[in-house]
């Protein structure tokens, strides 16, 4: 009995042992299966992350690159963006007219409940100018009064230089698609000068099958030789891309930004010495071409200019 019992132990032993390692090794594999899928999954998160959070705004355009290669030509030329030839010599005695976009433009601005400290602090340390606003909203409060937002604004370096040095040779306006309530109080802040001829906001604004909130320059002039529109997001001069001017857009974080005193300035100088801004933004932006690019039909573009 000793033995038999000896001897079953022994064959048992081996059995219980593979058992373990069968165990052991299917815990294995289950977590080499997890990690694997984690690595898997860990690109299309971080694609998924950054092509969700990536800004919409414009990224700047020196120069479009064409898909065309050199042998095969433009699809666009001067004369098919609508850049008419004059018949008369133009009058530069009449000032360049410049349409001026207001937020991630000309400032940036937060609502103050929401802004992180550190943010509002590091660009304060850095130099920014910068205030509080309080806005009338659109919402309602339960009393049906106007709900009142407190807004902190940063204001792009060299605003206030860039804006002087401009009003002695163009006639500034600005065209905003946000609302007056909001907007309104801001400008004054900004242009306590008054060197703004006119102020538009987002009323004035059109819609079209492509974007809503575009700026017709129309409604401002039927002169399109002598007008101009500063904007971040290009899509606001899709009626007239060959009078436009994309700037980088500006924020909170970019309190060395030198766009205003450092390029738009002097392009606006350069402008305000042609008889049509148009042939020189054309061929400095190649506009229409962007936007034929961003699903714009080429024979809509450009069909108000």
């Amino acid at each position: 009995m000793v033995e038999l019992g000896q001897s079953d132990t022994e064959v048992y032993a081996p059995k219980k042992t593979l058992h373990v390692w069968r165990a052991l090794l299917n815990w294995l594999a289950f977590f080499f299966q997890i990690f694997v899928q984690i690595i898997k999954a860990t690109p299309t998160l971080i694609n998924y992350s950054s092509s969700s959070s990536s800004s919409p705004s414009f990224e700047p355009l020196p120069v479009v690159e064409l898909s065309e290669s050199p042998e095969s030509p433009s699809p666009y030329a001067a004369s098919a963006v609508n850049i008419p030839t004059a018949d008369a010599a133009y009058d530069l005695s009449q000032k360049l007219t410049v349409v001026l976009d207001l937020d991630e433009t000309l400032v940036c601005a937060y609502e103050t409940s929401s802004l992180p400290a550190i943010v509002r602090n590091q660009a304060i340390d850095a130099g920014l100018d910068w205030f509080e606003l309080e806005c009338l909203s659109s919402d309602k409060e339960s009393e049906g009064k106007p709900k009142i937002n407190y807004v902190t604004v940063f204001e792009r370096p060299g605003l206030h230089e860039f804006l002087t040095q401009l009003s002695l040779f163009a006639d500034l306006i600005l065209f905003t698609a946000g609302l007056e309530g909001y907007a309104k109080p801001l400008v004054d802040r900004i242009d306590a000068e008054n060197r703004f001829s006119r102020r538009l906001y987002r009323p004035s604004t059109s819609s079209t099958e492509y974007r809503e909130h575009v700026k017709d320059l129309s409604c401002i002039s039927r002169n399109f030789c002598r007008i101009v529109i500063v904007d971040n997001n290009p899509f606001s001069f899709l009626l007239q891309p060959v009078n436009g001017i994309p700037c980088i857009p500006f924020s909170a974080g970019q309190p060395h930004d030198n766009q205003l005193l450092d390029v738009i300035l002097p392009l606006l100088k350069q402008l305000s010495e042609q008889g049509d801004v148009r042939p020189l933004l054309y061929e400095k932006f190649h506009m229409p071409e962007w936007f034929h690019k961003h699903g714009i039909p080429n024979g809509w573009v450009g069909t108000h200019g």
